[in-house]
């Protein structure tokens, strides 16, 4: 085993997968057969006659593959989402920034490296193809909890890679992101199958994995391309505005008056809206002044944007708030003692809807940036409050809701509530539209993370969300980039970024519901469930049968 040439191809897969994430056009194939290198690597590693004298050949190859996956990993990772460390760094002092951006950085690429490792230990034991079985349901396990725990940052989930090339994917109405991690490592294995058969087989057996691969490639896609040619909305228009105030994130608490504020927001929106406007979309924290929820009909802000809406008969208005709610003892683990009042204050990034009637809702971001927004695990690492808090960390974090909503405006029409990072969960997502949501409405600030491929990430990824839904998806986005998603992920409309401006649009509401919005990540539950029965088999070949 040459460890040069091990290296040399772990950064290959590195620079090949980094080639084909979003944003950058034209590339996406490129996911099908990104991880050849490594695995190629992995072979090599697995088939040298190296042998460590004190451990044994097993734990060295063993150490080497985790080293040569995890090179991989950290590098790809790190390049997809440099700009997370801008975000953090706006919220937190530059300690607890670091701290938290190895959650990105350093715990999803662990966690992938791990799944590779678990792969190589399992394939000492048991045969090739059930070994891949274990590489697929170890990665998709590893996705999956980082999408269900308390340091969820699921941005780097496989099958968001294809959010650049939407036309290609449009059976994720069927299976979700999942699927698309699935197509992706089951084609890397069968790319791999096929380079070794092309350089040790002879005839037939030479060219059956190529067709196998050609297979499995080509057939998703020419599917996905019917149904995108094929595919037609209902007509059951609705108009729509949606707001881009271009507020810089760090004048908006203090730098500019929540008064002026709200001016440049109705400003906008009556420049583009129409009488039969039924829904004005404003971003998140659009209303920044931690407005008292049981009060909020005595608010004068509350009261400016009563008089606005007032002006559009049929208008409904969804707004971004951080608002608080007050109890006499502390009812939520989120909750902080007001030393003043003596009383409990939970604060939280919130949506709130208005319109002509004495109805006012509320949804309260659930899916909450591990450090940034919550502190993860609250009740385990409690004592460490006290060190977070003087460092500048929001440890007692924002409230949440354990459950997702739907805003229900006095036409009937349902709407999903989606704040900023909550856009990544296809199944939280896809909950409220099982709940009664007729479109997709996101609201998010992308302003912290600067001109970088974040902001277009974030926007591409909400094209999974309207397939796996079949909805329309209305973003307001503080700076950008706004804009709305026909129920095929096309974008119709969408802003510039760092441009104040408001769109309008026609879109079309939407009741049925999909075989993934029904059953949810079945895909993900299922493999995790295998990787768990297929990694038990390491331990009793290792220690029960010998």
């Amino acid at each position: 085993m040459n460890s040069k040439n091990t290296t040399l191809l772990a950064l290959l897969s590195a620079f090949l997968m980094w080639l084909a994430w979003p944003p950058i056009p034209y590339t996406t194939p490129l996911l099908l057969v990104g991880l050849v290198p490594l695995l190629l690597a992995i072979s090599q590693i697995r088939n040298s006659n190296a042998v460590n004298t004190s451990t044994g050949s097993k734990a060295k190859k063993g150490k080497q593959v985790f080293l040569t996956a995890g090179l991989t990993f950290l590098i790809w990772n790190t390049a997809c989402i440099y700009w997370v460390y801008n975000a953090v760094s706006a919220y937190n002092h530059p300690f607890v920034a670091f701290l938290v951006s190895l959650i990105p950085y350093g715990l999803g690429a662990l966690l992938l490296t791990f799944a590779f490792w678990l792969y190589y230990r399992l394939s000492q034991y048991t045969g090739k193809w059930l070994a891949y079985t274990g590489l697929i349901s170890f990665w998709i396990a590893m996705e999956y909890l980082q999408q269900t725990w308390d340091l969820a940052f699921p941005w780097m989930t496989l099958g968001n890679g294809f959010a650049a090339s939407h036309q290609l994917v449009q059976w994720y109405e069927l299976t979700g992101v999942y699927g698309g991690s699935l197509w992706i490592l089951l084609s890397n294995i069968l790319a791999f199958e096929a380079y070794q058969a092309w350089k040790t087989q002879k005839g037939y057996l030479k060219f059956r994995p190529i067709m196998i691969l050609a297979a499995v490639i080509v057939l998703p896609i020419v599917a996905s391309l019917i149904r995108y040619s094929t595919y037609t909305e209902k007509t059951m228009p609705v108009n729509v505005v949606t707001v881009q105030p271009n507020i810089d994130p760090y004048l908006k608490l203090g730098g500019i008056s929540t008064r002026d504020q709200l001016g440049i927001l109705t400003h906008l929106s009556d420049s583009v809206g129409q009488v039969n406007t039924e829904y004005f979309i404003w971003p998140e924290t659009a209303i920044s002044n931690y407005s008292d929820e049981e009060r909020i009909r005595s608010n004068p802000d509350f009261i400016q944007l009563q008089d606005f809406i007032s002006k559009y008969k049929n208008g409904t208005l969804i707004t971004g708030i951080e608002s608080i709610k007050v109890y006499n003892d502390k009812q939520t683990i989120s909750s902080k003692l007001d030393p003043n009042s003596g009383l409990f204050i939970d604060n939280f990034n919130a949506a709130m809807q208005v319109e002509n009637s004495a109805n006012v809702q509320f949804y309260h971001k659930s899916k909450l940036v591990p450090g940034v927004e919550k502190m993860p695990f609250p009740k385990t690492l409690a004592f460490l409050t006290p060190v977070f808090a003087q460092l500048g960390g929001t440890v007692g974090g924002w409230g949440w809701q354990d459950n997702p909503g739907v805003f229900y405006a006095q036409s009937g029409v349902g709407v999903a509530p989606v704040i900023c990072y909550e856009s990544l969960w296809g199944d939280w997502v896809g909950q409220s539209v099982k709940d009664g949501a007729q479109f997709i409405a996101i609201i998010t600030n992308d302003g912290w993370w600067g001109n970088t491929s974040g902001k277009d990430q974030h926007l591409l990824y909400a094209k999974l969300r309207a397939i796996e839904t079949r909805r329309w998806v209305v973003r307001s986005a503080n700076t950008g980039i706004s804009g709305f998603i026909d129920q095929k992920g096309d974008i119709i409309k969408r802003s510039k970024w760092w441009t104040r401006t408001a769109l309008k649009a026609d879109i079309n509401l939407n009741s049925d519901l999909t075989f993934y919005v029904k059953n949810g990540d079945l895909i993900a539950k299922l493999f995790s469930f295998v990787a768990v029965l297929l990694a038990l088999i390491i331990p009793y070949r290792k220690w029960v049968k010998k």
